[in-house]
């Protein structure tokens, strides 16, 4: 590994990267990530999120979307994980690449909640395809949805 780069600093290119997105900063996704191998965001809702206003609870699209972006999240890190040319370039490079190729989710529960955290774990990363699950919790750490995605990251 480049002695200039370290997997900290790795890390935090990647978070930027995904933090900067203009869809992910609508969303005000924070990232809380705290290793390569899954992806931690929390976000509030906002009036633009409710699905049912006389409920008040999330809209699936929304559901859907942050466990795609938790999932990418996962996916990016396992692409530079092991990046032989660990300069910043190559890492931009390489995560600009990441796509969502196919996305499941399964609504549990209404996502009736002000705070939420949205958890994704890889479970299976090649040199051309990742796999990862996702979860989403409200602030009463009740389960509010579940996806499985792949993500092509080569």
């Amino acid at each position: 590994m480049n002695k200039d780069i370290n997997k900290n600093e790795i890390r935090v290119i990647v978070d930027d990267f995904n933090a900067n997105r203009p869809f992910n900063r609508a969303l005000g996704l924070v990232i809380k990530s705290p290793d390569f191998e899954s992806s931690f965001m929390t976000f509030h809702i906002k009036d633009e999120f409710v699905g049912n206003p006389i409920y008040g609870n999330l809209h699936g699209g929304v559901i859907s979307s942050v466990l795609d972006v938790a999932g990418g999240h996962a996916a990016c890190l396992s692409a530079v994980k092991n990046i032989k040319e660990p300069i910043r370039e190559k890492i931009m490079e390489k995560i600009a690449k990441v796509n969502t190729i196919d996305i499941r989710v399964d609504y549990l529960r209404p996502g009736i909640g002000n705070f939420f955290e949205v958890k994704g774990r890889l479970l299976r990363a090649g040199s051309k395809v990742a796999v990862a699950r996702m979860e989403l919790f409200n602030d009463e750490n009740s389960l509010i949805a579940v996806g499985t995605g792949s993500y092509l990251i080569g």
